[in-house]
């Protein structure tokens, strides 16, 4: 039940920043679905290796460059799946910034409390 969860509220996150960026576009419900799902992918398993490949530039640029990984963990998301489009790496970085966002906070209104 908590991928379930998990996968709406990504979902979700995506439809707003498909809603708000002008550079994300995400053609349809099913491809809305297929990309939450990617997303999760990507952030599961290139984005901790991405992290730890950029670790040098993150530390020296005080975690700035962290946005530039979830921005390309973003886009390598849009690139594997059909009907979510990027106009640009900027679209990236904020489309993933704001997913990250949005996530966190319905993460922390809808997950089930211990």
């Amino acid at each position: 039940m908590s991928f379930l969860l998990h996968w709406a509220i990504v979902a979700a996150a995506l439809w707003l920043a498909a809603y708000l960026i002008p550079g994300v576009v995400v053609r349809s419900v099913p491809a809305l679905l297929i990309a939450a799902f990617v997303l999760g992918l990507v952030n599961a398993l290139v984005r901790p290796v991405l992290t730890i490949l950029t670790l040098p530039i993150t530390i020296l640029t005080l975690g700035l460059f962290y946005l530039v990984v979830n921005g390309a963990a973003f886009a390598l998301a849009a690139a594997l799946v059909p009907g979510f489009d990027l106009a640009g790496f900027g679209s990236a970085v904020l489309g993933a910034l704001l997913v990250s966002l949005v996530s966190w906070v319905l993460g922390g209104i809808f997950s089930p409390k211990r």
